[in-house]
């Protein structure tokens, strides 16, 4: 008889998916990623119309070259965070740099890295209904991210790890060149996903109550 999904076991899951920077090189075989990428299928869209797709990387010279990308763009990343300490003390502009040993790291290796899911969209297929109100609109990521995170929390119930990044969606020219994706379509995220290098842990978020109201807004 099978046994009915527990809701312990989800949010089991739910709190304990924390962002992997940290990632073996064991293979992920084709079943396990399969299921994986089901799960994002799975994820709920605008209209049914999952304006989305996923480019699973695993070729060493395609991740090569992304990693070239990706590390570019880290590096600025670091920089500008670490130049927001211009004036501190040495060692508090130290502290600050370490912070992003474990990011360093991956942009590094990410060749190393079993799979890297490159999540590419179709713009035009996109409701934004924010992009008129004279803010940067984010209602068209209704669409794409849930996908995403359905994505992450599949990897974990697998034993895997992985991370949300978004720095190389900055070199979409250059990633069209090496994916061969459509003109038009662009990437909102990147996924390295492999098994992780020590354990899933609880999360460091801000409480239930703070985050959240009931009616109205409180600060």
């Amino acid at each position: 008889m099978t046994t009915a999904p527990s809701a312990d076991d989800l949010y089991a899951f739910l709190s304990t998916t924390r962002s992997i920077r940290r990632i073996t090189d064991a293979p992920v075989s084709d079943e396990v990623l399969n299921r994986i990428m089901q799960a994002a299928v799975w994820a709920p869209s605008g209209g049914n119309r999952q304006p989305w797709r996923i480019i699973a990387v695993r070729d060493r010279t395609i991740k090569e070259r992304i990693g070239r990308l990706y590390s570019a763009e880290w590096d600025k990343y670091v920089e500008y965070n670490v130049s927001k300490f211009e004036g501190h003390p040495p060692a508090v502009v130290a502290q600050v740099r370490e912070a992003y040993t474990g990011g360093t790291r991956l942009a590094e290796t990410l060749a190393d890295v079993p799979v890297l899911a490159m999540f590419i969209h179709d713009p035009s297929a996109l409701y934004v209904t924010d992009a008129d109100l004279g803010r940067h609109p984010v209602v068209g990521g209704a669409s794409l991210y849930p996908a995403v995170q359905n994505f992450l929390l599949a990897a974990r119930a697998e034993g895997l790890g992985g991370v949300l990044t978004t720095l190389v969606c900055n070199r979409e020219t250059e990633l069209r060149d090496i994916l061969k994706f459509p003109t038009g379509w662009g990437v909102h995220a990147m996924v390295p996903i492999g098994y992780p290098r020590g354990n899933h842990g609880p999360l460091t978020r801000a409480s239930m109550e703070e985050m959240t109201s009931i009616d109205q807004w409180r600060d």
